[in-house]
């Protein structure tokens, strides 16, 4: 009993909470940021079948990220350069399915070697680390800040000016080709996009999680909607309520972030998939479109 009661407590704790929650001050303003960037770029990988590329990027970003803890250089603009030569290599080299998924293959395990090489150089803390691939609730500080609304913003901005044509050559790539879409040029931005929106989960949930972000709440938001206006607004929804509450409740206690994140918004899955399965079983498929698990 008392065992079980101190892993509790080690999970879920709230003393001095009022002290505490001005820590994080930046990381929940950091966290409705890349809850915002992270559901709108959810909507296209889903449509995209990207979560692949996503875990791929993440690979690079993460080793980016390790590169500039070493050098001692700022580790948010680590992450976006890892990001970003990630997303090119994709962009540029898989252009079709099968290919892409070799590239991402191949990327993966080059940048978790090089990420692992550069941490075992690294002789600082080890909670630098071990954030690196979990996420730390309190690792926003204001340098650090500004590169993550700057980016935020650039992201929100460019999205919002492709938003339409992206989502036609999305949905049909071929008839959008036929109709003078330039397919190819969007899926190239896109992936640029893609990759900063991953650089800047890494600074959250860390390398190996950033699929909760970005995946997970656009995948129950197509569980319950298929309107293209709220879609994308239930998938912020969801995408805000995960990682700010994973971050009000990872505050006291000594458990990373990570794990509350994930598990709200696996939890907002469940409830998505759930309430489409009563609706299509009341009412037939009207309204819901099914969505691959």
């Amino acid at each position: 009993m008392m065992l079980a009661d101190g892993i509790w407590h080690q999970i879920f704790a709230f003393d001095n909470y009022g002290e505490l929650l001005a820590l994080v001050r930046n990381s929940l303003i950091a966290g409705a940021a890349l809850g915002l960037v992270g559901g709108l770029a959810g909507v296209f990988v889903t449509m995209r079948d990207l979560p692949f590329a996503v875990h791929g990027i993440s690979e690079l970003s993460f080793a980016g990220a390790s590169a500039a803890l070493l050098m001692g250089v700022n580790i948010v603009a680590g992450s976006i350069v890892g990001s970003l030569l990630a997303a090119g290599a994709i962009g540029v080299l898989g252009a079709r399915a099968r290919d892409r998924n070799s590239v991402i293959g191949i990327l993966m395990p080059f940048g978790l070697g090089l990420g692992v090489l550069f941490l075992a150089l690294y002789k600082g803390r080890a909670a630098n680390k071990f954030g690196l691939l979990t996420g730390q609730i309190v690792a926003v500080d204001t340098p650090e800040m500004t590169w993550l609304l700057g980016t935020s913003a650039l992201v929100l901005v460019v999205l919002t000016l492709i938003w339409r044509p992206l989502s036609f050559a999305s949905a049909d790539p071929d008839v959008a080709e036929a109709r003078g879409v330039p397919v190819r040029a969007l899926s190239f931005v896109f992936m640029l996009l893609l990759g900063l929106t991953v650089a800047l989960s890494v600074q959250v949930v860390g390398a190996l999680l950033v699929l909760t972000l970005i995946v997970t709440p656009a995948a129950a938001a197509a569980r319950v909607t298929a309107s293209p206006i709220l879609l994308p607004v239930l998938s912020v929804v969801f995408a805000v309520a995960s990682i700010e509450g994973g971050i009000l409740l990872a505050l006291g206690s000594s458990v990373p972030i990570s794990p509350y994140v994930t598990t709200i918004s696996f939890a907002i899955y469940v409830g998505c998939r759930l309430v489409g399965r009563y609706r299509t079983r009341r009412w037939g498929s009207r309204g819901v479109v099914p969505q691959p698990a």
